[in-house]
């Protein structure tokens, strides 16, 4: 059943399926809409609900089995650059950077917490 499997999501992001919801631009009670009437949302809201995510909606719908993205560590950084707007800020800043750039500013930061990972 859809409901359950997105509340699975939700449990595995850490958030309640209302909060979701409204995170999705939904109204609160859409949630508690698809559990008691046990129903699929339609198409742009499967879209919406995948994208937020970062799952299929072919996997919403049950049509496979995994996730589109299981790098949990890749999925952690995507979660910090949605919820942290200085990590937000930090990427923007770096959107045209160069390589070298990059590398700099990872010197930089390394210098400020008193880390050195030439060596790892």
């Amino acid at each position: 059943m859809f409901y359950d499997l997105y509340c699975e999501l939700c449990k595995a992001k850490g958030i309640t399926p209302t909060r979701a919801a409204t995170e999705m631009g939904l109204s609160k009670s859409t949630p508690t809409a698809w559990k008691k009437k046990g129903i699929t949302p339609q198409a742009a809201q499967l879209q919406k609900i995948a994208d937020y995510f970062h799952v299929s909606v072919d996997y919403l719908c049950g049509n496979e089995e995994k996730p589109i993205s299981e790098d949990a560590e890749l999925n952690e950084y995507l979660e910090m650059l949605r919820t942290r707007p200085e990590m937000k800020m930090m990427f923007q800043l770096a959107k045209g950077a160069t390589k070298e750039d990059v590398e700099k500013a990872v010197r930089v930061i390394e210098a400020m917490f008193g880390k050195d990972t030439k060596g790892d």
